[in-house]
């Protein structure tokens, strides 16, 4: 039957091989875990992790789902189709299974837009096109936008007279800006005919699945801790790019189950045309080399500027997302680079447009410079950085895949198929997934004046480069497989439902002695008996935590994990305990274990709930709401135009596709198409989804006013302005938005704490592990401190986990400290806190580095290099920290418990000679 469905939607939907081979990795995933499709089993809760070990085995690529549901990302190259293959997600899930409701995540206003009109019937991309079970009855389209009124009559119709299948389409921008606006997301907020929020109706649905469009965009994002809480069935993730990037480089998705990589998205055609440019009729024997560098650069930059005017007005016409294009220069050598990174800088090049929009990528950084070079780098697609031109003198790693390399200017000697094969790879990515028939936005263009007939030639051989595979991925050293661990807290291994240490793939540990053992044996402490033996006892021990778990929400009852012990809750949670136990002793309890019916259910509720306080540090889930009215908006400033000056765009360039061999000459165009100059401006302010017109019009027209003030302090000639402001209106628009941002500001009539759990549930540590590396004992002296973050760290007597891992040396020394000094300690996993700091216009989440528990109060610490303790995101971190401690500190007195403190300690202040009191002399408040 699914076989069949799987063949219908294939071939009605014209997938191509990667969407075809994407539907049948789902159905692998749905036949390895059929528990994907329910949330329940023999009427109890799924369990999750038991679904990712079984799906481990039929992906190799999965590690962990990334999320508190299942969640499996699909990483097809650009131009493959990934709307059409979330199209074809729903068709199969809807035939095959019966799932009825999707919930479908765009990354901003823009994918939005085009995800509605790729979903709504009769339009030129409508993904079902050829399901005949959806001509009749095609699904129901539910948008953020009219959610209070299609939403709320779906419980209203029954099945056959209403559509079967809904489809709700948010944009997650959308949601980002409500939360970072202080309130819940409106879709919360909205009461409908349903007797509740919209919100809460998708939550309560059986069978929702998520799909989440360019996943990669919104992982982290405060819109989509908020879309969690819809405990989906599961998570279909679609991205070209399957991995966020961070200050310390690309993290790679842990949940791929399907990759179709550029490589193979090469030789389908589905990139950027290449091409080679040149002037016409140059001779460069007439130049010296001097002459022949300047002309190259100068005429490149007439090409990216010509590219900028070209790509912004494609995403203005067809409204999609603008894109920055960069040049990429090739040096010959760092002091080469250099000195291109003056001229490009100085006045004498072209009016010095390009100071502080060029960076220069070589080995001569270190320290700081360094990392301002690779952040930069690292950012170089965003939109909001300013850099435009990329100096390097080697050619950037292979993995190193951005989308907006347009031009390319190589000024280092080398021969023809060099060129074509290392500077072409780097940039044949396509923005928008497809090739759009705008020639300037399908091209990339080598800047080759001395070298333009040999890369004609070479590029006609049959063994060009450009019919090959020019994306190479580094080879991983055997020796370096990594693998990923999941670290349950102390209290499973106590109580027996798991060994002492998770089992590491060929992982041994060491003895103090140095001799090899077991990976479930504690390098220092032999491992303890396990509380609970048999399988009746262990099968009442699981259901006694799942019910214990669901006593951290009755904060009247259970203040504490403390109270957990009180005979009147322990008695609460027995009758519990033994209803859920009393339909399985008959069969699962009575095969299982000769002695299931002499199970002693309160002996073993009292020493699960003792366990539980022994293992936990009780922290309280605490939010800070805004009550009453709230208002946000923006101050008036003075906008900083100090580093726009954009300039109009201007000998004749040839341009040869090397695929087609067609020429084409560089032509400018200029659009005047608002009656205020002002227009252009505001026209995209309004696109940010944080600004409304109609209570910020005044202040947007003083901002667009001053930046057109200042494109009149150097262009005298109102076209060249209109050239300007139509040309660059995004950049303009997003460089005062940025500024907005810093002037934003909240208001409310008060601001209430609610603390919703009294104490939380330690949550399992995910880690990423070298096999084959021995577990490293605490407090041995490591050799190789810069590979500290690769260890696994284990022989602890007070930590509540029984392996962890440091981030530094700094970490590990102060984790022996605690060792000795504390009560219990653990470095907490995400999630377990829920902090979130300011940072921009992001609101990050911070997890401390350690909680430390001691007789007369409980620590949050942090260890930080000391030249980083005044930067603005630890101050940010810190100020949330202390906050979060104030407001817990007052529950805890409330209920009788500890006060928490924050610590904030310099990396140089850690010394295993100090007592854990000396360090309260780092305590911010």
């Amino acid at each position: 039957m699914n076989t069949r469905v799987q063949h219908h939607v294939a071939g009605r939907l014209s997938l191509r091989p990667p969407q075809a081979e994407s539907v049948a990795k789902l159905i692998a995933a749905l036949d390895a875990a059929p528990e994907l499709l329910t949330h329940l089993v023999d009427g109890q809760a799924r369990d999750v992790s038991a679904i990712l070990n079984s799906l481990k085995g039929q992906f190799a690529t999965l590690e962990d789902f990334e999320r508190e549901f299942p969640s499996l990302c699909f990483a097809l190259a650009t131009g493959v189709g990934k709307t059409r293959l979330m199209g074809a997600f729903v068709t199969y899930l809807h035939l095959a299974h019966g799932i009825n409701n999707f919930f479908v995540l765009a990354p901003n206003l823009t994918i939005y837009n085009k995800l509605i009109a790729d979903f709504t019937p009769n339009t030129a991309k409508y993904v079902f096109k050829g399901i005949a079970e959806f001509a009749q009855q095609p699904p129901l389209i539910i948008t953020g936008d009219n959610y209070d009124q299609s939403g709320a009559a779906v419980a209203d119709a029954p099945v056959g007279f209403a559509h079967d299948v809904r489809i709700n389409i948010f944009n997650i921008s959308k949601i980002n800006s409500e939360v970072r606006g202080g309130k819940e997301p409106r879709i919360k907020r909205m009461k409908v005919v349903l007797g509740d929020s919209y919100f809460n109706h998708l939550a309560n649905l059986p069978d929702l699945v998520m799909l989440m469009d360019e996943s990669h965009r919104y992982r982290a994002s405060a819109g989509v801790r908020s879309i969690n809480e819809l405990r989906p069935l599961m998570g279909l993730e679609v991205t070209a790019t399957p991995f966020v990037e961070s200050t310390k480089g690309p993290v790679p998705f842990k949940n791929v189950v399907m990759d179709y990589p550029l490589a193979r998205a090469m030789e389908d055609g589905f990139v950027k045309e290449p091409a080679v440019a040149t002037q016409r009729n140059f001779d460069a024997k007439a130049h010296s080399a001097e002459e022949i560098e300047k002309i190259k650069l100068e005429d490149g930059v007439r090409l990216h500027e010509n590219t900028k005017v070209e790509l912004q007005t494609y995403a203005l016409d067809n409204g999609v997302k603008r894109v920055k294009p960069f040049m990429l220069v090739i040096a010959r050598d760092t002091t080469h680079a250099a000195q291109l990174k003056d001229l490009i800088e100085s006045p004498a090049f072209f009016e010095g447009r390009y100071t502080g929009k060029v960076i220069q990528v070589d080995s001569s950084r270190t320290g700081a410079e360094e990392e301002e070079m690779i952040s930069r780098l690292l950012a170089v697609e965003s939109v909001d950085e300013p850099t435009e031109i990329v100096i390097h003198v080697n050619m950037l790693k292979e993995g190193w895949d951005v989308t907006n390399l347009y031009t390319i200017v190589p000024l280092r000697a080398a021969n023809a198929r060099t060129l074509v094969e290392q500077s072409i790879g780097r940039g044949l990515r396509l923005p928008y997934g497809k090739r759009t028939g705008v020639e300037v936005v399908d091209r990339l263009t080598i800047v080759a004046h001395d070298k333009f007939q040999e890369i004609v030639d070479e590029a006609n051989k049959g063994d060009s480069p450009l019919k090959l595979k020019t994306i190479i991925l580094e080879p991983t050293d055997k020796e370096e497989r990594k693998v990923s661990v999941q670290v349950q807290s102390g209290v499973m291994s106590a109580l027996g439902l798991t060994p002492a240490a998770p089992v590491i793939p060929g992982q041994p540990t060491v003895s103090p002695t140095g001799s090899p053992q077991s990976p479930t044996q504690d390098p220092v402490q032999p491992a303890a008996k396990p509380l609970f033996t048999t399988d009746a006892e262990r099968s009442a021990a699981v259901i006694a935590l799942e019910v214990i778990a669901q006593y951290e929400v009755k904060r009247d009852t259970v203040p504490t994990s403390g109270a957990l012990l009180t005979p009147a809750v322990q008695a609460q949670i027995v009758a519990e305990v033994q209803a859920r136990l009393q339909p399985k002793q008959g069969d699962v309890l009575g095969d299982a274990d000769s002695q299931a019916h002499l199970l002693d259910v309160a002996a073993v509720v009292a020493k699960t709930a003792e366990v539980v306080v022994q293992q936990t540090i009780d922290i309280p889930r605490i939010a800070v709401v805004p009550s009453g009215d709230v208002t946000t908006g923006f101050h008036p400033f003075k906008l900083d135009v100090a580093g726009l000056h954009l300039q109009p765009s201007e000998r004749e360039i040839l341009i040869q596709s090397l695929q087609t061999n067609l020429q084409r000459q560089l032509a400018s165009q200029v659009r005047q198409d608002e009656s205020r100059l002002e227009d252009y401006i505001v026209r995209e302010l309004v696109e940010f989804d944080d600004i409304d017109y109609f209570t910020q019009a005044d202040l947007l027209y003083d901002l667009a006013g001053q930046m057109v003030a200042h494109l009149k302090t150097y262009l005298t000639e109102e076209a060249d302005i209109v050239n300007v402001l139509d040309g660059h209106r995004r950049t303009i628009a997003n460089a005062i938005h940025a500024q907005m941002m810093a002037h934003f500001w909240e208001k409310a009539s008060s601001y209430e704490v609610k603390v919703s759990r009294g104490f939380t549930e330690l949550r399992p540590c995910n880690y990423t592990a070298v096999s084959g590396q021995p577990v490293q004992l605490i407090r041995e002296t490591l050799k190789e401190v810069s590979k500290i973050r690769q260890m696994l760290f284990g022989g602890f007597a007070k930590c509540l986990y029984p392996l962890q891992k440091f981030d530094s040396d700094t970490e590990r020394r102060f984790a022996v400290i605690l060792e000795r000094d504390a009560i219990k300690w653990f470095k907490p996993a995400k999630g377990q806190f829920q902090i979130f700091y300011k940072l921009g216009t992001e609101q990050p989440e911070y997890i401390p580095d350690f909680v430390v528990e001691t007789d007369g109060f409980i620590l949050m610490a942090e260890t930080k290099a000391k030249d980083e303790l005044k930067s603005g995101e630890v101050l940010a971190k810190a100020d949330a920290a202390v906050q979060w401690c104030k407001h817990a500190s007052d529950y805890a007195a409330s209920v009788g418990g500890k006060p928490w403190k924050y610590l904030l300690i310099p990396h140089d202040g850690v010394s295993e000679s100090k007592r854990l009191v000396d360090y309260l002399q780092y305590q911010q408040a």
